[in-house]
């Protein structure tokens, strides 16, 4: 069962910040809260409050909110409209189905002058003959009742038959409370014959053995064979039987009380029963119950899984994927190490990343569960490195092989020679080597550019002109001829 609580409030609070003092609207629809308190203390400034489908029986600590302007408590358990008064503010109240059976209680609505809307539908009063004429007379500010406009020929016509009518009101309302006495003796009935059942269902059996007592259900020609079986062998065969019968009994009690269990719920469903707050009530104890029972029967379905083994009694690596991660290993000849990418979900913190690299095998921990890979070759853990992908999440191990020579390129080989091969081999050299003469250097005639740059580094160049050349025009045999006009 709910209760409203300051951490409840908090919880729905968080348009506001999650702060409730300027609180101006909550809802606390279906929270299974049985009474109204604390918030006349703690959110005086609430304009609307959602109280729907609880277990409310009563309305109270409500008196305080001035400014409340609508409120809902359909689907609860209210006998009897009351402590309203103090809500000035009041425009709309929702009491749509609940157990109102007073009618003449909205008469403590009429100080409520602000309210317009008024649901009532759903409530044993609502079935009343002269329901509407007498609320409409009675309450003469609203303007909606169940959500149909009240007109003014409806409200004049229920003023003038007004005392005929609240006659009739009263009538019927003591027969409810005839009817509703009797359904609350018959609920308590029935509430004191499950407590009985239930009593008799929890004592021991007919025979004065609980019903767990199963060894001593088991036959008398079992036992008498354990006395004089005197074989180690058989005297196990014999307990394996004696275990094997136990853990059948067991299960056919479990499955004799599951059974029992599906009557009772099946049975609890399909009796009939009347709509009173008590039946209501009852539903949900019975709801409580099966919540419980199911709670408990997953408790000890839950078997507590054995450790993974990842390394033999003898000693020998497992390979195993707990994770479920996809990974390729490559063995890098080039680089003479061996390279394994695992592929670690993208977007998990590297913090629950462990990463173990032995000689023979490597281990990561990916929350929790194990990754372990057996090496084809022997690795040098203190050299390996662990990097991982900024984009794809993936985890990259580089592992260098164990008693090999790591080299930027090809590996080379150092095999250890004798002397007479080394002797050998340097004659051959020398006869392959070509002799050359030495020549002096300074004795070369060739500039040294080096000296020529330095030396007219900061002389300035000259440019010498070009030399123009003129065509004379007189030559050898030249006749100037005057008829003849100038080539300009």
């Amino acid at each position: 069962m709910g209760r409203i609580t300051e951490d409840l409030i908090r919880r729905n609070a968080e348009h506001n910040d999650r702060i409730i003092f300027s609180l101006e609207e909550l809802s606390l629809h279906q929270q299974e809260i049985e009474r109204l308190e604390h918030l006349d203390k703690w959110c005086r400034d609430l304009k609307i409050l959602y109280l729907q489908n609880n277990l409310i029986g009563k309305i109270e600590n409500v008196s305080k909110l001035k400014k409340l302007e609508y409120l809902n408590l359909a689907l609860n358990n209210i006998e009897k409209i009351e402590n309203l008064e103090g809500c000035e503010g009041l425009m709309k109240l929702d009491l749509t189905v609940n157990f109102i059976g007073e009618l003449s209680s909205i008469k403590t609505l009429q100080h409520n002058i602000h309210l317009k809307e008024l649901f009532l539908m759903g409530n044993p009063c609502a079935d009343f003959d002269g329901y509407r004429p007498f609320v409409v007379a009675t309450l003469q500010q609203l303007k909606w009742l169940d959500g149909k406009e009240i007109e003014r020929s409806e409200r004049i016509q229920a003023l003038q038959n007004f005392s005929v009518t609240e006659r009739q009101i009263r009538e019927q309302e003591k027969a409810y409370r005839l009817r509703r006495a009797q359904d609350k003796e018959e609920a308590q009935r029935k509430l004191q014959e499950e407590n009985e059942n239930q009593e008799k269902k929890s004592h021991p059996g007919f025979d004065g053995r609980s019903f767990t007592d199963i060894a001593a259900t088991l036959p008398s020609s079992v036992e008498s064979k354990d006395h004089h079986l005197q074989s180690s062998e058989i005297q196990e065969g014999e307990y394996n039987k004696n275990t094997r019968s136990i853990s059948e009994i067991q299960e056919g009690e479990y499955n004799k009380n599951k059974l029992g269990d599906c009557d009772d719920d099946l049975e609890f469903w399909n009796k009939p029963s009347l709509f009173t707050p008590e039946s209501r009530l009852e539903t949900l104890r019975h709801i409580e119950k099966q919540r419980k029972d199911q709670e408990k029967l997953s408790e000890k379905k839950k078997t507590v899984k054995a450790p993974r083994t990842l390394i033999t009694k003898d000693g020998k690596a497992l390979n195993v994927n707990e994770p479920k991660l996809d990974f390729s290993l490559k063995d890098d000849e080039k680089h003479n190490q061996i390279i394994l990418d695992l592929a670690v979900y993208r977007y998990m913190d590297t913090s629950l990343i462990n990463v173990d690299v032995q000689p023979t095998y490597v281990r990561v921990m990916v929350k929790g569960k194990p990754f372990q890979l057996v090496l084809p070759a022997e690795v040098r853990p203190d050299s390996s490195s662990v990097k991982r992908s900024q984009t794809t999440g993936h985890l990259l191990i580089c592992m260098p092989k164990a008693g090999e020579v790591i080299t930027g390129g090809h590996q080379t080989s150092m095999p250890v020679k004798s002397t007479s091969d080394s002797s050998m081999e340097q004659t051959n050299k020398r006869s392959k080597q070509v002799e050359r003469l030495e020549v002096d250097p300074s004795k070369h005639s060739f500039p040294d550019v080096a000296n020529i740059v330095q030396g007219n580094k900061h002389a300035p160049r000259r440019v010498r002109p070009e030399p123009t050349i003129i065509l004379s025009e007189e030559g050898p045999g030249f006749e100037d001829n005057p008829e003849v006009p100038p080539l300009i």
